[in-house]
């Protein structure tokens, strides 16, 4: 097993490829459309019930098709698997139920030549406890590479006693499994002599190790990272001050050794995330002062996975229309605002779900209520990232039983939202040709669950507009992630302005509803460019139940901008 970065091999040769784009970061994220795939769910090739390399490459022309062109895959490092891959064991090697290296690089390629980037996701704050570091880390009180306490009463704060010869306690930063790796305390005590400044030998040790493992990666040709749990490095650091400045500094190095390579994190708080580094964060079930509370009032229906914590709220997206866009409007306004005043660029991600979160599909949620989630977060200037399997519908499958570590709480299953992907109506739906006990979850029971193949071969599929709303998306620089635009209606329906010109609606209650536009707006003569349920006149806006409408009203677009 290798714990060091190995030595370059014939890898090395892929900058000068003609096929590798070398725009920075900053300027090919503004046209990502970005789709994360679950690797042990998405399609496996091996026949073993597991997904893998081989098959996601088999799947490629689905994305490409479609017009996704940068994808990220969950962990997919050497891992005893304790919480599905996100408690790595060694950081440059893949986990062979995926493959190799070589068939890593392979897949990347393969994407690559159809204009399709591939970030890895890096767990930067943990290893696993199989790892070598922690073994060795365990049995040698000189090791700091983790957070020990050498006490002999227990010191608070989840500490877990060792394993090895060493005495006293480690500190895990999710699980127990998942020791955390030292990167230091933002607040240092003597009375407690484990909270290590941040320049201390262990905490500069595993920033390098970061620099290395990065390093690694992407002169195999990746195009960047997602990064796990991304505010929890410095301990005990209020504001995130030190963990910023981290970020700040690998970015710093990042720019200057792998211009081209992302950087995404998994902090929930682009308001602070991306000034402190970070291209882009996403909005998420958890995060910020608000415990995601901006990606909660737009999707999450109290069904899924629901966490103890949260307050029920109606969202936005539920057919009752008791919901308001408010919450997200406000934390989108924040979040643009502290990055542009940044001054170093960066975005906003907006998912339609993740392997920690509910899909789109679920509880009460029906199929027709999902065109105009889609028609709105395809047309919001932020990120779009369509997770594996939303662009078909597919639903969050409850009364799964736990596996690799997805059960958080009494109503908080993940298995739910990381079932197999569903491509036709063969064996498995297509997934895999292993037996239906030895797949990595179960299949949606569902007899009607939705297909790739089926939805295909129906223009009228959610899947087709999907792939209508990303190439309007990609035709329109209006439409995307840095175009102006101008809220004019909240409520329902939700109306905004992109670009000075492009009139979008969205109704998604079951109820009709009506709105008075502004004198001026013209458009009397908008024409339709993908719409269902909506109609415009001089002076209002009638929506049917479950209704969007893209206008183009035919002006001359603003400048470039957001307000």
């Amino acid at each position: 097993m290798t714990t060091t970065r190995p030595d370059r091999d014939d890898h090395s040769d892929r900058d000068a490829r003609p096929d590798r784009d070398a725009r920075p970061a900053t300027e090919w994220l503004a046209d990502a459309v970005l789709y994360q795939i679950y690797p042990q769910s998405f399609a496996d090739a091996d026949g073993d019930g597991i997904g893998d390399f081989a098959g996601i490459e088999q799947r490629l022309d689905h994305l490409a098709w479609l017009g996704v062109n940068t994808v990220w895959l969950n962990p997919c490092f050497a891992s005893p698997f304790e919480d599905a891959g996100y408690d790595v064991s060694d950081y440059f090697t893949v986990a062979p139920r995926y493959g190799t290296n070589d068939s890593l690089a392979k897949l990347v390629d393969s994407a690559r030549s159809r204009g399709i980037r591939v970030l890895l996701d890096l767990v930067a704050g943990h290893t696993s406890d199989q790892h070598p570091w922690f073994a060795a880390s365990a049995n040698d009180p000189n090791d700091h590479r983790y957070i020990w306490a050498a006490t002999d009463e227990h010191p608070g704060d989840g500490f877990q006693p060792s394993p090895g010869t060493r005495p006293g306690w480690y500190k895990p930063n999710f699980f127990p499994s998942q020791p955390a790796l030292n990167f230091g305390y933002a607040r240092t005590n003597p009375d407690e002599p484990w909270r290590q400044p941040i320049d201390a030998e262990g905490p500069r040790a595993n920033r390098q190790a970061l620099r290395d493992i990065m390093d690694h990666w992407l002169d195999l040709g990746l195009a960047g990272f997602r990064v796990d749990m991304a505010a929890s490095l410095v301990k005990d650091d209020p504001g995130h001050a030190e963990s910023a400045r981290l970020w700040r500094d690998l970015r710093d190095w990042l720019d200057r050794t792998h211009p081209q390579a992302a950087l995404l994190s998994e902090w929930g708080d682009p308001a602070v995330s991306v000034p402190a580094g970070f291209h882009a964060d996403f909005f998420l079930q958890f995060g910020a002062d608000d415990d995601g509370l901006k990606l909660r009032s737009l999707w999450n229906n109290n069904t899924g996975t629901v966490s103890e914590g949260w307050a029920p709220l109606e969202p936005y997206f539920s057919a009752e229309g008791a919901g308001s866009p408010q919450t997200f409007l406000d934390g989108w306004r924040t979040a643009t605002g502290a990055i542009s005043a940044a001054g170093r660029g960066g975005f906003v991600a907006l998912p339609t779900a993740n392997h920690d979160f509910s899909r789109l599909a679920c509880g009460p949620r029906t199929a027709e209520q999902l065109p105009a989630a889609f028609a709105f977060q395809l047309t919001w200037p932020t990120l779009p990232a369509v997770y594996y399997g939303d662009e078909i519908g597919m639903r969050y499958v409850s009364g799964l039983p736990e596996h690799e570590g997805s059960v958080l709480g009494p109503r908080y299953n993940r298995a739910g939202s990381r079932t197999p992907m569903q491509w036709d109506d063969t064996e498995n739906a297509g997934f895999s040709t292993a037996r239906a006990e030895d797949l990595y979850l179960p299949i949606d029971p569902d007899p009607a669950r939705p297909t790739v193949t089926a939805q295909r071969a129906d223009p009228t599929s959610l899947l087709h507009l999907v792939r209508r709303l990303i190439a309007l998306r990609k035709a329109t620089p209006e439409l995307g992630s840095s175009g102006q635009i101008e809220v004019l209606h909240t409520g329902y329906p939700l109306v905004y302005l992109r670009g000075g010109r492009f009139l979008v609606v969205v109704n998604p209650r079951r109820e009709p509803a009506q709105v008075t536009l502004p004198e001026g707006l013209g458009t009397a003569a908008a024409a339709p460019l993908e719409v269902s349920g909506v109609e415009v006149s001089e002076s209002s806006i009638r929506a049917a139940g479950f209704s969007y409408g893209i206008f183009d009203l035919g002006r001359s677009g603003a400048a470039a901008g957001t307000r």
